[in-house]
């Protein structure tokens, strides 16, 4: 962790111009800060995959467009695309859940009486969902294939970063959204103050886009559920069940009622829209382990789909068959859900840095030396290597 605040958003601010620069995000993320499992808290109890990412499962690509202009423009895109084909004539299965329903999402309706994802899933800001509506429509039909198309049901996202980033300024731009698109990876992802999270703040620190995942024993399946969060929300923090909010409360900023999280779900196991539901359903219980209530003013959305058993868009076949998980196999997965956003969620935290922006205003990150202080102390550090 850097010792200077204003060295931190001089190294931040210079990565991210080099970032609009090359049009997409880097591999490796930019900030120096550890996520959770690096102080050694290991919440829950199964297994991450490789990478600890909604990219350990197979095919799933993130891409940022990170936007840091002057003194007042702090935000971004994020996208997250099922797979590196066309989307809209390989559709997946998805499902949509709305905790509290205080959010511009857009989408949301048709995945819900379809069951099918087909275009990628578009994070950003609370004022910039139309123009990415209206990228993502055009992305679509440029894709080879898609030459008769008339219709594309665009999903995006939001949280209002309107604290750090001039948001009425709507400084996202429809080439923003496609150079997130273009810049999708498989690799490892980008958390913090990037994309979609750069603007945003939760329970009374500086937060962004976070990311886990959760890989079944092969006796359960093998199957691997990934999240990725915009975390944007109040609350009082808890993590692996000690309450952090309370022992560092003269450190942390006002925690507003109001704010959002975007949670994102991907699996490999072959589920349709019905249990896709059920799953998205049970990421919003990662709130209340971190410490969120779900305030009125909170917009909580989930989106989950799987990459098992793509449908196509031809009429030329007029039905298909489709693997299913049973539902008494659904548990696991549940399981995998929760601590995985509960997992993203601390990642999200402790991989933003510092950052000052619109008005003046700076939000402070989560202090990494008396968190690991705090958490030593209630028994949750494992000293052990990963």
């Amino acid at each position: 962790m850097t010792n200077s605040k204003t060295t931190t958003i001089a190294q931040a601010a210079l990565v991210t111009s080099l970032i609009l620069i090359l049009g997409g995000s880097p591999v490796c993320p930019a900030t120096s800060r550890p996520r959770i499992r690096e102080l050694g808290v290991r919440p829950g109890n199964l297994s991450p995959g490789p990478l600890n990412a909604i990219t350990d499962v197979h095919g799933v690509r993130v891409g940022h467009q990170t936007l840091v202009q002057g003194d007042s423009v702090r935000t971004g895109v994020t996208a997250i695309l099922p797979h590196d084909g066309n989307l809209f004539q390989s559709k997946v299965p998805a499902a949509v859940y709305v905790g509290n329903g205080f959010g511009k999402a857009t989408g949301f309706l048709q995945v819900q009486e379809l069951g099918l994802l087909e275009t990628p899933i578009i994070l950003t800001n609370t004022l910039s969902v139309g123009t990415a509506v209206t990228a993502v429509v055009e992305w679509t039909l440029r894709q080879p294939g898609n030459e008769t198309v008339q219709s594309v049901n665009a999903v995006v996202g939001e949280t209002n970063d309107g604290v750090l980033n001039d948001i009425r300024a709507l400084s996202v731009e429809s080439r923003d959204v496609q150079a997130a698109i273009d810049a999708a990876t498989d690799g490892s992802i980008s958390e913090g103050n990037v994309g979609a999270g750069t603007g945003t703040r939760a329970m009374g620190w500086k937060a962004g886009i976070g990311t886990s995942s959760r890989v079944l024993p092969p006796d359960l399946g093998g199957f691997t559920v990934g999240a990725l969060v915009q975390s944007n929300f109040g609350g009082a923090l808890m993590i692996d069940g000690v309450r952090i909010g309370e022992r560092l409360s003269e450190q942390a900023q006002a925690s507003p009622e109001t704010g959002s999280i975007m949670i994102v779900l991907a699996t490999d196991a072959p589920l349709g829209s019905r249990n896709l539901e059920r799953l998205a359903r049970r990421a919003i219980l990662a709130l209340g382990r971190v410490g969120s209530l779900m305030s009125n003013g909170s917009g909580d959305f989930v989106i989950a789909f799987s990459t098992s058993g793509s449908v196509p868009y031809s009429d030329k076949a007029p039905d298909y068959l489709a693997r299913r998980m049973r539902n008494d196999r659904m548990s696991p997965l549940f399981q995998a859900a929760v601590e995985a956003v509960e997992e993203a969620i601390y990642n999200s935290l402790l991989r933003a840095d510092s950052m000052s922006g619109y008005r003046g205003t700076t939000m402070k990150a989560l202090p990494i030396r008396e968190l690991e202080e705090i958490l030593s102390s209630a028994g949750v550090i494992d000293p052990t290597p990963q």
